[in-house]
């Protein structure tokens, strides 16, 4: 089995939007009925950040293969509905592409 590239796999920024109608207490407790700590995220997952936004809620970047972002759908389908609304996006990492363009640029491009 060869080893994998970067382009066998994706990144997938999920916002876990609050439901501000539940307080923190209740929350935990669906999160922890839920087993969301050991489901979330799948197995073959990378954590790239996981931040919380005051206000907002949190916000998960995941590497995967593509081929397991069903089972990210399904896993945020069975445990973190009723506590969070999800949004998810497919997303890149632009750093490489911004310096490929400033050296683009430099030598007189666009």
């Amino acid at each position: 089995m060869s080893a994998e590239t970067n382009s066998d796999r994706m990144l997938l920024t999920i916002v876990l939007r609050h439901d501000q109608s539940k307080n923190l207490e209740q929350i935990q407790a669906h999160m922890k009925q839920m087993d969301w700590w050991e489901r979330f995220p799948v197995e073959g997952c990378r954590v790239v950040s996981w931040t919380v936004a005051m206000g907002l809620g949190q916000i998960v970047t995941l590497e995967l293969p593509p081929a397991l972002l069903p089972q990210v759908n399904v896993e945020l389908e069975r445990s973190a509905w009723g506590v969070f609304r999800t949004e998810c996006y497919p997303t890149y990492d632009f750093v490489p592409v911004r310096e490929r363009i400033r050296e683009r640029v430099r030598n007189g491009g666009q």
